[in-house]
Formats: C-alpha cells, sequence, structure tokens
C-alpha cells in the first residue's frame, strides 16, 4: 500500500492525465478562475471519487467554492485521487471498499459542511438530507443530479410535494445523453466487463436488459465487438426501435436460457430475478451497468449457490449451483464499468462535468427565483458545452443565415 505522500504523488498523476481530455472543463475552470461566480459558496457533493470528478473539483474550487465531497459509490473510489485533492483544498470523505455504515456517515461528514448548493450522483445526499439532515434544509438553495436513477427518485419527490429545493437534471441534456449514457456507458462497461474475465465476445450472446440511451450504447458496443445482441425491455416504444435497429428481442424469461454474457441497464430493481439465474449456462457472466446494486437478484443468487468462490479473477466471484454450474458475478452487482474498469473515458466527461459546473453557476445565479423542484439544463447551457467541444476539436459548424432565421420564426412564410 502507497504512503500518503505516495498515494497523492499517483494520484496527481493521473488527474494530469484525465485533464488533457478534458478541455471544455478546463476552459470552464479558467473563465470560473477570473470571475469567480461561486465566492464563498459551499457546496457538497455525493460523486464517484476518480479524476475526472477531481478536474470538476478544481473547477469548482477555481471559482471560489468551499467544497466537501463523498463517494457515490464506494467500489469506485480512487484512494490516490482522494488524496491528492486534498491539495485542491476539497474536503474528501472516501475510501474504496468501504461497508454501507461507513458510506453512509461520509455523506454525513459531507453534509457537514451545510451546504448551499449539493451535486449528487444517484440521490443518496438527497435523500439524506430530506430524512436524517432536515435541520440543515433551509439553507440549501439547490442542487444539480448527474444520473438517470437519481432523476427518477427526484421527480417521484417533486410528484409528492416532499422535494424542498429546486434540482437541476443534468443527466437529461442532449450533450449528456448522448455521449454520457451511450458512449461512455457503452465502451466503459465493456472495459469493466474484459478487465474482470478477459473473455472473448465475439461469438457471444449478449442479453442487455433495457434500451434506453445507456443500453443502446452497450448493445452497439457488443455488436461492434462481434456478439450477437438480444435486447430485453418493459416499454413497447423502445423494445421496437430495438427490433428497427437489428437487435433480437425477447423477455428475460426466454433470454436466459441463451445468453453468455448478461448487462443490466435500467435503473430498476430485480431485473435479473431467481427463476432467470436457474435457467442460464454454465459459465454465464452477470454483470450490472445501472447505478445501484439491485438490477441483479444476488440475495437470489446467493440462495441458490451450493458454494461460492470469491475473486476467482479480481472483481469476479463464482456461485456454483447444485448441479455443478457456475455463474460469474462481477464487480458483487454493482457498477462494473467503475468497479472493474475505471469508468468513462476522460473526453466524455469532459462534457458532463463542464454541464455541470456551468449548471451550478446558473443555480447560483437564479435560485432566488426558483421553486422546489426539478428542472432541465438551460438549452444554451447544454450548447454552450457542445460549442466550445467542437472548438478544441478544431470543428466548425454552419449557422443559419438571416433568411434562415426569419423563416424557422415566421409562420407567415409558406412553402
Amino acid at each position: 500500500m502507497l504512503d500518503i505522500g505516495d498515494a497523492r504523488e499517483a494520484g496527481e498523476r493521473r488527474i494530469d492525465w484525465a485533464a488533457r481530455a478534458m478541455p471544455v472543463l478546463r476552459a470552464v475552470g479558467e473563465r470560473f478562475a477570473a470571475e469567480r461566480p461561486l465566492d464563498g459558496m459551499r457546496i457538497a457533493a455525493c460523486l464517484h471519487v476518480t479524476a475526472e470528478t477531481a478536474v470538476l473539483m478544481g473547477a469548482l474550487r477555481a471559482g471560489g467554492a468551499e467544497i466537501a465531497l463523498a463517494a457515490s459509490n464506494p467500489l469506485s473510489t480512487q484512494d490516490d485521487v482522494a488524496a491528492a485533492l486534498a491539495d485542491y483544498g476539497v474536503a474528501v470523505h472516501a475510501r474504496a471498499g468501504v461497508d454501507r455504515e461507513t458510506y453512509y456517515r461520509h455523506i454525513h461528514q459531507a453534509l457537514d459542511i451545510a451546504p448551499e448548493i449539493v451535486l449528487d450522483d444517484g440521490c443518496d445526499l438527497v435523500n439524506t438530507l430530506h430524512t436524517e439532515r432536515v435541520e440543515l434544509l433551509p439553507g440549501v438553495t439547490g442542487g444539480c443530479e448527474e444520473t438517470t436513477t437519481g432523476i427518477i427518485r427526484l421527480r417521484q419527490m417533486a410528484a409528492e410535494d416532499a422535494l424542498r429545493f429546486p434540482v437541476v437534471a443534468v443527466n437529461d441534456t442532449r450533450t449528456k445523453r448522448m455521449f454520457d449514457n451511450r458512449y461512455g456507458t457503452g465502451q466503459s462497461t465493456f472495459d469493466g466487463i474484459m478487465r474482470a474475465t478477459n473473455t472473448l465476445l465475439a461469438g457471444k450472446t449478449v442479453v442487455v436488459a433495457g434500451f434506453g440511451y445507456c443500453g443502446r450504447g452497450v448493445a452497439e458496443r457488443a455488436r461492434g465487438l462481434g456478439a450477437r445482441v438480444v435486447v430485453t425491455e418493459i416499454d413497447p416504444v423502445k423494445g421496437l426501435d430495438a427490433i428497427l435497429h437489428g437487435y433480437d428481442v425477447r423477455p428475460m424469461a426466454v433470454a436466459a436460457e441463451h445468453g453468455d454474457v448478461f448487462v443490466t441497464v435500467t435503473g430498476n430493481r430485480d431485473v435479473i430475478r431467481a427463476e432467470h439465474l436457474a435457467v442460464m449456462k454454465d459459465g454465464a457472466i452477470l454483470a450490472n451497468a445501472g447505478h445501484f446494486d439491485i438490477e441483479i437478484d444476488v440475495r437470489a443468487l446467493e440462495d441458490l449457490a451450493d458454494a461460492i468462490h470469491p475473486n476467482v479473477r479480481p472483481n469476479t466471484d463464482e456461485y456454483v449451483l447444485a448441479d455443478g454450474r457456475r455463474l460469474l458475478l462481477l464487480a458483487e452487482g454493482r457498477l462494473v464499468n467503475l468497479t472493474a474498469g475505471e469508468g468513462h473515458p476522460a473526453a466524455v466527461m469532459d462534457m458532463s462535468f463542464a454541464a455541470q459546473a456551468l449548471a451550478v453557476t446558473w443555480l447560483a445565479r437564479e435560485r432566488v427565483r426558483l421553486t422546489p423542484g426539478v428542472y432541465d439544463v438551460p438549452p444554451e447551457v447544454d450548447t454552450e458545452v457542445a460549442r466550445l467541444k467542437l472548438a478544441a476539436a478544431g470543428i466548425e459548424v454552419d449557422a443559419l443565415t438571416p433568411d434562415q432565421e426569419s423563416y424557422l420564426h415566421s409562420w407567415r412564410t409558406g412553402s
């Protein structure tokens, strides 16, 4: 194990490497350093503690914010990055591999900063605020949520009039859905699966549970690697979309008998249950790319198993059933891309975190007039992020002519 000094140096190298691929967030950080839009503002964040997150923390610190950071997944924390973040002036409450009790203690410690704005990844911090730290709610003026799962929970809170402050749905931007959810999740999921198993995907049957933006990206990458892809869905429209993309669509009860690799990416619980596990092939690989460890029923898998062999490979546990079949669970059913891999490429997180940073400054400006609820990211923020990304790549796009602008904004001109 590295000592704290060596850990910090290793973390700084990792952060520097990520920052090279994040020109948009670097540009935002430089703007923040000049303008100081967050001067003196207290921010509590519950995010994956990775090198890419560290670049976001640096940008917010450059804008003048005081930050306390907890981990949104105990298995994704990069301890060297956590150590290096101290040099950024960020109070980090995170350590890899902690248990559930320690995970929530870290969230409480981050909340001890008495935040004015919160950043969340899955809604655990916001939920804790509303259930156990209600004394802090009057001081919270807004928040941002990074994930599909978190947005689902927040919209439920808003529908029940339980949400006490405005939250920006950073997950719902066009840039995040397209690049983060689709390309980021697609690539990083198979990065994690292949690191954990060293399996060959060509010729295998990969079952993808869920065909939202993330599921679409997983299916595309699986097909690109030579796999046969089966999609399972509950939404007829998404099921039809998968068919028109050329994928086989089946209920999980049917797909379970044929799959070699299963990837859940739905945001819901018990997607793979006991009746599915009972009919799977010997050697079937089970991976979750949804936010929480509830999509694969791990307790049912434990009940079916006669023997469990932990860590037959790093992040791979083998469950031996009564008839000798072996099922391989990756990353304990948690996020395979961040536990067995390093998560999304930095170039993808560049756009997501730039949108997050700009949404924070929008909240800081507009919080007085906003009422509790879930808000979309302002379109101009999404457009600015895309513009900066293209500019960093030296790419130009066309602009509308005055006549085109007039045509689009007038009903008087016919065809």
